[in-house]
């Protein structure tokens, strides 16, 4: 197989090597010349305010190459967020400075002391253009005050596409030559077929109408029709360089993906390109660092609204994870929207950070929490639901696939139901966004949360999704900056959403991090993930479930890739400590989702949860493992 690299970056304007600048080192290929940029800045500083540094003639230049092995050299060439990308869809330079809201526009008088102008800014501007216009619409770094956007390199039409997960692929971590192995030659009716280290490639079936290479392997449509490969799980391991990590002298093996996701390293080089070329604090500035950050900032809410399906950006708010996400939405909408004899339903099947919250707000409230119960197979009984359904009903909360268990839980439905019943309903999408495509306007929940680091991204990053027109009728949670328009000391305008909700400096690295991490599963393909994570996760429950002594918890016909368990004759956190001897990591405790165990009779289980960079081997390794516990009691 041809190992693809990203692209380099398009000629520069001085010779390869040479530099325009006495004395100055040579330049690398592909970089631009230095005395272009200076000639470039410099007219763009000294042109006067109404003058247009355009009309200076110098070809576009990137003002901030992707270095080779870029998280940003990537198919598109030089990615969102970084200069030269376009701004948020649906916006035009210049076009947006008038307030997002009516009530910015009463709060304009109160500016009118301080609208002499004292200085003048770097690029000719006063100063009280430079702190009031992004007061009015903060979402565009610099482009409303007028720094530079360099025009991204034009893709080569003769490069190949660049994938970081297909580098060097066809070869599998030991040097051999990647491959599928049959997982019916243990026995099993079906034909699936997985990827597996080093042994010889088999003829794969079409699975959902994709085509087959001249080898026999499985090909899927990447980002065009020219760029057809196969899902190669060697390939993509390599792109996790954690996954090389050694443990009691064995290597890595991630089953506690549940808990955390690895991250790529696209992900790692783009949180080192934001810190080493565009760190800033974002917003109200003219600074051309802060234009990149906050241009990066905004890229990765974009990024986000089209992975969820979400209808724009501003429905997008940044906070640090799921828990905060839910406690957002419950200190907000729900102190103004739930009072006394109201009720609030969750699932048996909840993480304590869709319960607490709400057991908090139905105590200050006066509210009654009411619980759906769930099958002896763990998934919610929607009939039962149906009969808790009445006209004090103020919110439906419930996760779309358990941590505990894996169950996928029927959430369209169970969003249908609550809004018959006139209430609204929120989805915790934590465990389900690294696993299935998700569409918040097909599902029609009216808010939706999760973490970045649940789908390859960083910690300390998470998403609110919210209609519109919920999120407007929200008061704010937290006060401070980046989250008003105007402020006296008699009272204080408010941002509209999302800006009403991220007081405060964000965790901007960590959403421009997101962003990566998005684009990285958006290349493989979340259909392909979860085709391959489904297969795996049924050949280790076909291996497991027939061992003496384990009892699996959590079996539903519709689960992710989470097994439960427990071996009779040993606590949950031996098992545990026997897997880790072997280099093989999975949680063993409550997982945070109390309730739901011991509806089963249990305080704790072990729990192996796969992604799509595990493999067959892997598995065989844990199974080797509880086999061998079990033989011994």
């Amino acid at each position: 197989m041809t190992t693809l690299t990203p692209t380099s970056n398009p000629p520069a304007a001085a010779p390869a090597g040479q530099s325009a600048l006495p004395g100055a080192p040579a330049v690398p290929p592909g970089l631009p010349d230095p005395a272009a940029l200076a000639r470039l800045a410099g007219a763009f500083f000294s042109a006067l305010p109404g003058t247009s540094p355009a009309a200076v003639q110098s070809p576009p230049l990137v003002n901030n190459p992707a270095p080779p092995g870029s998280p940003v050299a990537g198919p598109g060439g030089t990615g969102t967020g970084v200069p030269g990308a376009a701004i948020p869809q649906g916006r035009v330079p210049g076009a947006n400075l008038l307030p997002a809201a009516p009530t910015h526009v009463l709060s304009l008088p109160n500016r009118a002391p301080s609208l002499a102008p004292s200085a003048v800014a770097q690029n000719g501007l006063p100063d009280t253009v430079v702190t009031v216009v992004p007061a009015l619409e903060s979402r565009f770094g610099g482009q409303a005050l007028g720094v530079p956007q360099a025009a991204a390199p034009a893709p080569q039409a003769s490069a190949a596409p660049a994938y970081y997960f297909l580098e060097g692929a066809g070869r599998d971590l030991h040097g051999g030559s990647a491959g599928l192995r049959e997982i019916g030659s243990f026995g099993d009716p079906l034909s699936l077929h997985l990827p597996r280290q080093g042994q010889a490639a088999r003829q794969a079936p079409a699975v959902h109408g994709y085509g087959h290479d001249r080898a026999g392997q499985q090909t899927l449509p990447w980002a065009s029709s020219q760029a057809r490969v196969p899902f190669d799980v060697n390939a993509i391991r390599r792109d996790f360089p954690i996954l090389q990590e050694r443990v009691n002298g064995r290597q890595l093996v991630w089953f506690d993906n549940a808990a955390t996701t690895h991250k790529p390293q696209s992900v790692i080089d783009r949180l080192a390109y934001f810190y080493a070329h565009e760190n800033s604090n974002i917003h109200r500035a003219a600074h051309a660092l802060a234009g990149r950050a906050t241009d990066a900032y905004e890229a990765a809410r974009s990024k986000v609204q089209r992975f969820i399906g979400a209808a724009s950006p501003e429905e997008i708010v940044f906070v640090r994870g799921t828990t905060e996400a839910i406690n957002l939405i419950a200190k907000t909408w729900g102190a103004k929207h739930v009072g006394e004899g109201d009720e609030i339903i969750v699932s048996h099947l909840e993480h304590h950070a869709n319960i607490v919250p709400w057991q908090q707000l139905a105590a200050q409230t006066g509210a009654r929490l009411r619980v759906i119960p769930v099958d002896d197979s763990g998934q919610v009984l929607l009939d039962e639901y149906r009969k808790l359904l009445n006209d004090r009903t103020r919110i439906v909360s419930v996760t779309q696939v358990s941590n505990a268990l894996g169950t996928v839980v029927p959430v369209r439905e169970i969003v249908e139901m609550a809004h018959r019943a006139g209430a609204c309903a929120l989805v915790d999408g934590a465990q389900s966004v690294s696993h299935m495509r998700v569409d918040v306007q097909a599902i029609d929940a009216d808010f939706f949360v999760f973490s970045g680091h649940k789908v390859f991204g960083p910690t300390g990053i998470g998403v609110v999704y919210g209609k519109r027109a919920l999120l407007e009728d929200m008061p704010p949670w937290q006060g401070g900056g980046n989250m008003i328009a105007d402020v006296t000391f008699e009272r204080t305008v408010f941002q509209p959403p999302p800006n009403r909700f991220e007081a405060g400096t964000g965790n901007i690295a960590d959403a421009v991090g997101l962003g990566a991490a998005l684009d990285y599963v958006e290349r493989v393909g979340i259909e392909n993930i979860a085709r391959y994570e489904h297969d795996l996760l049924e050949y280790a429950t076909r291996l497991l479930q027939p061992i003496p002594g384990v009892r699996l918890v959590g079996t539903a016909r519709d689960k992710a890739s989470v097994l439960s368990f427990v071996l009779k004759g040993y606590e949950t956190e031996e098992v545990g400590k026997a897997l880790n001897e072997e280099g093989i990591a999975v949680r063993s405790g409550h997982h945070c989702a109390q309730p739901i165990l011991r509806r089963f009779g249990l305080e704790a289980t072990v729990r192996p949860s796969l992604a799509f960079y595990n493999t067959t081997d892997e598995v065989d390794q844990l199974i080797s493992v509880v086999r061998r516990l079990s033989g011994r009691r």
